[in-house]
């Protein structure tokens, strides 16, 4: 009993070092996946009707160029629903001058995506009842991005056919040419591409990714929309699974949008996006592995193990520091093991990384460029430290550059 409760803390540094092995190990399982042939999905008639929510927070400057991008996609029997949420500004007034449908709302407490999207939803559940019919399909799209060719009809259509929530690639570009926004850029396009393309080939489910995302009707009605977690499309994801909904690839339909190009906005998107990630993460993570753990529920394990693996810049911080600390540990004690593990940890995180690199992200970074990014690691810190301090928790909307 003596020698097992000395040979405690030995085994508890060797369980946090596979610990932080897992998502390294998973994250190169996704992106040697990736790299196989295109698992594409077949092509499917168009709905009869399709019913665009498009959430829109002070978009009035932004909104022109998304409505007609999305109403050339359009048919004359399809409708777009503006929801002008807790708007100070004209908003609304500018989406009235297009062929769509608007309606405001306004909340002092419930405020966030989610609970516009809800919104939504709610109306066109009314139309439907007073029109006496409803839309087959319901795509949300965010006011400020740029839809690719036949991005609605494609992703309404597999949305139909499958009876599963659809969502297509979602890229961002950044405003600048520095260096750190093109890291950013990169560690979107691993997250919103690469990673749920490793997923899609073995017909495992991805997450959702808050716009360019299709459901079918019966899916959209009864989705727990309203929420205002940071967040909200990877938990609406990941409940969607749960509820027997998993959300589906469609690489092949793009939507694209733009970093913030000023600091104030740049740093405004990363802590809500990192904190909601984060939030998740802590708040949900363990109860929803251990239901995920029951026999039958693989995809949904990996769904959910998925949604656990830290963003990339604070993952890689995590597994450096490690490795020095189980540095130390194996120096000073003699514990090998423990190091081994975090020495396996880090390459097998670095491997992931140059992959994507090569393969996805060529035309962003280069590999020497990539080198030099452990430098800007650091400069996150505080942004992680925030979030066990001071976390944010309510919803704010990125400022966009005039």
């Amino acid at each position: 009993m003596l020698e097992l409760l000395q040979g405690l803390p030995w085994l508890l540094v060797l369980l946090l070092s596979l610990l932080l092995a897992v998502p390294a190990l998973l994250l190169l399982a996704q992106v040697v996946l990736a790299l196989l042939p295109d698992r594409e999905l077949k092509d499917h008639p168009r709905p009869e009707r399709i019913a665009v929510v498009m959430p829109a927070h002070n978009e009035g400057r932004g909104l022109r160029p998304t409505l007609m991008q999305a109403l050339a996609q359009l048919g004359p029997q399809d409708r777009i629903l503006v929801v002008a949420d807790n708007c100070t500004d004209d908003t609304a007034a500018q989406a009235r001058d297009f062929d769509v449908t608007v309606v405001e709302r306004t909340h002092d407490t419930e405020r966030g995506k989610g609970f516009a999207l809800d919104f939504g939803v709610r109306h066109l559940e009314a139309l439907a009842i007073q029109e006496g019919q409803a839309p087959d399909v319901v795509v949300i799209l965010d006011a400020d991005c740029e839809l690719g060719p036949r991005l609605l009809p494609r992703i309404a259509s597999v949305a139909q056919a499958t009876g599963r929530p659809v969502q297509a690639t979602y890229l961002m570009h950044a405003a600048n040419d520095g260096l750190k926004a093109r890291i950013a850029e990169f560690a979107m396009r691993v997250k919103n591409l690469v990673r749920p393309r490793g997923m899609h080939q073995l017909g495992l489910p991805c997450g959702l990714y808050g716009t360019g995302m299709a459901f079918p009707w019966a899916v959209a009605v009864q989705a727990p929309l309203a929420s205002g977690h940071l967040a909200e499309d990877m938990q609406l994801g990941v409940r969607l699974a749960q509820l027997g909904a998993p959300p589906l690839l469609c690489e092949d339909a793009l939507v694209t949008s733009t970093f913030a190009k000023s600091q104030e906005g740049a740093a405004s998107q990363r802590t809500r996006w990192e904190h909601g990630h984060l939030a998740m993460l802590v708040s949900e993570g363990p109860g929803l592995l251990w239901r995920s753990m029951r026999p039958g529920r693989g995809a949904q394990l990996l769904q959910v193990l998925d949604m656990l693996v830290p963003p990339l810049t604070l993952l890689a911080l995590l597994q450096v520091a490690w490795l020095l600390v189980t540095l130390v540990l194996a120096t000073v004690l003699g514990w090998w093991l423990p190091l081994v593990v975090a020495v396996l940890s880090l390459l097998m995180l670095t491997a992931a990384i140059v992959i994507a690199q090569q393969r996805w992200a060529d035309d962003i970074l280069s590999l020497s460029e990539l080198a030099g990014a452990p430098l800007l690691l650091l400069a996150k810190v505080p942004l992680y430290l925030r979030f066990v301090f001071k976390r944010q928790v309510e919803w704010v909307r990125t400022k966009r550059d005039l």
